[in-house]
């Protein structure tokens, strides 16, 4: 890199510059001069420069493309909505538990990444060094998970896919079913979308009742729907989807955080929030009981929805949750 290119960049507060800088250190694969541009920028928002987007896109492009000695350093950076996603989830879309793991600075950032590399298929169950506490839940997929969707990092985009679901059907709604009080249940429902929510443009609703998921649903204010039963995994994966986004403005969490919240609001639907965590095995059976559906009302909508119902036989309740939030 040029660093009397540079320095004039950065003086001049010419942030569309110094991104082609980044652009084309890239492509040459001059890491240390990009972590020299994120140095200068950092130093020149001390003297009231509107630089620090560009520290953050030079943080991000060297967690996304840069060997593992320099992406892994990055992931304990605070991208504060700079960034296409949080920095462990980028990092581990594009380098190995073998390539980071070295450079992984200790604490919750490293456990981070260790699950964001769990969910690419990874089974980090015996790694030392990762901490257990920051997600309480297994360093590997159990078989009964689903395979998650995962995003997709480009140098200027990225991609959030969602879950594929089978074809839904018309169906008339009951009468709506009698309140139940499940905090717990509601509680882990609502945390599923909570970016959506507070970070932007969302709202959600839950109901928990006595009766079938249709009687849940129509709790919701509905009278007519379209449904169409899922497996657990199938449920797991709409949850996992939506909690690891940030919904239309929101900060993306991360699939990790994704399925740590699946993990919680389907042991909260199961009723084994009791001892956390659950084992792999109790939780599997404990989804196998319930029946889950994906639902949506009539009307084709746009943006980010969740729409999932579930009855729990044994229990005799089921609940909803109807979650929308506008591009």
């Amino acid at each position: 890199m040029d660093l009397a290119d540079l320095s004039i960049a950065v003086e001049n507060n010419d942030p569309a510059h110094l991104l082609r800088l980044i652009d084309s250190a890239c492509k040459e694969a001059d890491w240390e001069g990009i972590l020299t541009l994120r140095e200068r920028c950092y130093s020149a928002v001390e003297r009231g420069k509107q630089l620090w987007g560009v520290a953050h896109h030079a943080e991000y492009r060297l967690a996304l493309e840069a060997p593992g000695a320099y992406a892994a350093p990055m992931v304990d950076q605070d991208p504060s909505g700079f960034a296409l996603g949080p920095l462990e989830e980028v990092a581990a879309s594009t380098h190995t538990w073998d390539e980071l793991e070295a450079f992984l600075p200790s604490g919750p950032s490293r456990a981070l990444t260790a699950h964001e590399r769990v969910m690419r298929g990874d089974d980090l169950t015996r790694e030392p060094d990762i901490d257990r506490q920051v997600l309480e839940i297994p360093l590997a997929l159990a078989r009964w998970e689903p395979r998650y969707r995962l995003a997709t990092y480009h140098a200027d985009r990225a991609e959030f896919p969602s879950p594929d679901l089978p074809l839904m059907e018309p169906v008339a709604l009951p009468s709506p079913g009698r309140d139940v009080e499940d905090h717990e249940t509601v509680d882990a429902m609502r945390k599923l979308v909570e970016a959506w929510v507070e970070e932007s443009n969302g709202r959600s609703e839950v109901a928990v009742v006595r009766g079938p998921a249709q009687a849940a649903i129509a709790r919701l204010g509905l009278q007519e729907a379209r449904m169409v039963p899922i497996t657990p995994a199938e449920a797991l994966a709409m949850m996992g989807w939506a909690a690891a986004s940030g919904g239309a403005h929101g900060k993306r969490r991360g699939a990790a955080s994704g399925r740590f919240a699946a993990w919680w609001a389907a042991a909260a639907a199961a009723d084994m929030l009791d001892e956390w965590p659950p084992s792999e095995h109790d939780l599997g059976e404990g989804i196998e009981e319930i029946r889950w559906f994906a639902w949506s009302d009539l009307v084709d909508g746009t943006g980010w929805g969740l729409y999932l119902a579930a009855n729990h036989p044994r229990r005799g309740r089921s609940w909803a949750i109807t979650a929308v939030d506008a591009a």
